[in-house]
């Protein structure tokens, strides 16, 4: 089951929902495992614009509707 008892950011919600491991969005993105885990529980801070980039860009592969805002305030 995803994220029982953890605390989670909207990425991770989003993850949880969608039942998309972060270990995907890993090897989608080539970002660091650690930098994925702390964005899926923590909503601050706020990722760079090149790694906000790269993570939409990924999800957009499921949900070609997906914004940065969804995640991250702008």
């Amino acid at each position: 089951m995803f994220g029982l008892g953890k605390q989670r950011s909207r990425l991770g919600k989003y993850l949880d929902t969608k039942e998309i491991p972060q270990q995907w969005l890993v090897e989608e993105t080539k970002l660091n495992k650690k930098t994925i885990s702390q964005l899926a529980s923590k909503d601050e801070p706020l990722p760079s614009g090149s790694t906000m980039q790269k993570i939409i860009q990924a999800l957009r592969k499921i949900d070609k509707n997906l914004k940065q805002e969804d995640f991250w305030p702008m």
